[in-house]
């Protein structure tokens, strides 16, 4: 998994005024946790451009006022109204330290549905994941060339790479077709068709 580099300063005071201030600056009051340290620090915001407005996921290389710490993005919170970010939460990660993460699904191949004049609809963008850092892939690769319509593919059927362990329900769909109207009207035009014949 590739990695972005964040650069935070310490914050020296935590209280509700400071942090209201923090955000009038367009800075994000921060926090990282699960090593030894304990941080409350801000970013600019800006910089979460690359981390948060993608569909990938990154592991991070967090600079705080020069001490590195290696983390993931473990969640953060929008403004309800102008989706600024209004706080974010970092987790500390070590190589020999299993963490859970949501990982991206990239969809391969050409369905049969797809092609018949079906939809497909994505029911699950990321899978949530449990790995050690290292092995954390960029994506799940899941092949679609065989799913048919009225057919969905469920995380018991996504084949995960070595290591990783999924941890959604394993009835939960990840990726399906869907009929169309389209296809419910050649369908119809398809057994009127047959009974004409008869």
């Amino acid at each position: 998994m590739k990695s972005v580099a964040l650069f935070g300063n310490a914050r020296t005071e935590v209280g509700k005024v400071s942090t209201k201030a923090l955000r009038t600056e367009g800075k994000v009051p921060c926090v990282i946790y699960g090593g030894t340290d304990h941080v409350n620090f801000f970013l600019y915001e800006p910089d979460f451009k690359l981390l948060v407005f993608t569909p990938n996921a990154f592991k991070v290389q967090l600079d705080i006022d020069g001490k590195v710490y290696k983390a993931i993005l473990k969640d953060i919170s929008f403004h309800p109204v102008n989706d600024s970010i209004l706080h974010a939460d970092f987790l500390e990660i070590s190589d020999n330290k299993v963490v859970e993460m949501g990982i991206p699904v990239k969809l391969v191949g050409n369905s049969v549905g797809v092609r018949a004049g079906g939809k497909l609809i994505v029911k699950a963008k990321k899978l949530r994941v449990k790995a050690l850092p290292s092995q954390l892939p960029d994506f799940i690769e899941i092949n679609i060339d065989h799913l048919e319509i009225g057919k969905s593919i469920k995380v018991a059927e996504v084949i995960a790479p070595n290591g990783i362990v999924l941890l959604d329900s394993p009835n939960n769909p990840v990726v399906s077709v869907n009929t169309t109207r389209a296809v419910q009207e050649a369908s119809k035009a398809e057994e009127k068709d047959a009974k004409k014949k008869k």
